[in-house]
């Protein structure tokens, strides 16, 4: 049944929708006292961020004569607001949406989504840690909320491990000896895991966390989990003190990942150097591919500040604060409504 329908018949439903308006107020109102600006970042772009775990949505730029230009949908508004902060535009955030491809088919996931991001100039990844404490307390209005029967205590400080200690104490791995990928094949094999000649040390990290680490994250109080492998670092600055981490975290209630950040990438020539191994991963694995923004290389070269900031899935902040354990009960219209899933045979 169509949620409209459904909305029709059991009109006690509005209110779980009407969250959404709730948390987007709150949200609003949080950065505003922080004195941040609020920024609109365009959907249409030309050049995705090159990130190869990412499927994007690729279409095509009319002009009047019918010319075809290459366009893609954004899965983020990270690089349009970083190219404004090179400008010197300060602290800034964005509501919008962003879309990811191959994303169906799953209760945590819908392929058009709403995003939260942020940055504060002057900061790194531990003053996000502070922002995000902060935030859900607001969005919350108070120190403690309860999901699927659980109350989970807001208060301040969160519980904070790194991933190295995580590895240990959930999956009994020594995380020094996991960044061989032999080692890791090997670790992987013995914990029944399927390895194959191809398999990524990406691939096989995620088997682990994603198994064995993240479903004990968040319970009870919120868990940040930071120090990711350098392996995943993306557009994040790797640890001066060791370059095998990332100034990275990523933060959970219930079990339920909600936000991404890291202290920002300054540097042009590392980033660009990412960027191109990105789009080679991108080709092996056989996705669509782009080439890279060169003007935020630019922009990199014209200087973004210290920096920091954070993607947080308003659709699942939804799910939290609306007590429900499916994204499409967040939404009006979920793709699952709009696109369905063929029938197997």
């Amino acid at each position: 049944m169509k949620t409209w329908r459904r909305l029709k018949e059991h009109p006690e439903l509005w209110e779980r929708y009407f969250v959404r308006e709730k948390v987007i107020r709150a949200t609003r109102s949080f950065f505003e006292k922080e004195k941040f600006h609020e920024i609109e970042t365009p959907i249409l772009i030309a050049h995705p961020p090159a990130e190869s775990y990412l499927d994007v949505f690729e279409t095509k730029l009319l002009d009047r004569k019918r010319r075809v230009t290459p366009a893609y949908l954004s899965t983020s508004p990270e690089v349009p607001l970083k190219k404004l902060m090179a400008a010197g535009l300060g602290n800034c955030y964005a509501i919008t949406k962003s879309f990811r491809n191959m994303e169906t088919d799953s209760h945590l996931h819908n392929p058009e989504f709403t995003i939260l991001e942020w940055y504060r100039t002057g900061a790194d990844y531990f003053d996000i840690m502070n922002d995000c404490e902060k935030l859900l307390i607001a969005i919350a209005g108070g120190t403690s909320l309860t999901y699927q029967g659980q109350k989970i205590n807001l208060t301040v400080p969160w519980e904070r491990i790194t991933v190295a200690d995580a590895f240990k104490k959930y999956a009994g791995v020594n995380f020094d000896d996991f960044f061989s990928i032999k080692n890791a094949k090997k670790i992987i094999r013995q914990k029944g895991y399927t390895v194959e000649e191809n398999t990524t040390w990406e691939q096989l990290y995620n088997q682990i966390f994603l198994n064995e680490v993240e479903p004990h994250l968040g319970h009870g109080k919120p868990t940040i989990v930071y120090e990711f492998p350098g392996e995943l670092a993306a557009l994040a600055k790797k640890k001066e003190s060791d370059p095998r981490v990332a100034e990275r975290f990523e933060f959970y209630i219930e079990g339920l990942e909600l936000g991404d950040a890291y202290s920002e990438l300054t540097d042009p020539v590392e980033q660009e150097a990412r960027f191109k191994k990105e789009l080679a991963e991108l080709k092996r694995l056989g996705k669509t591919t782009y080439d890279y923004d060169h003007d935020f290389i630019d922009a990199l070269k014209v200087g973004l500040p210290k920096c920091s900031g954070i993607a947080v899935g308003i659709d699942r902040l939804v799910m939290l604060l609306a007590d429900t354990t499916d994204i499409a009960d967040t939404l009006f219209f979920p793709a699952k409504e709009e696109f369905p899933l063929p029938e197997k045979p």
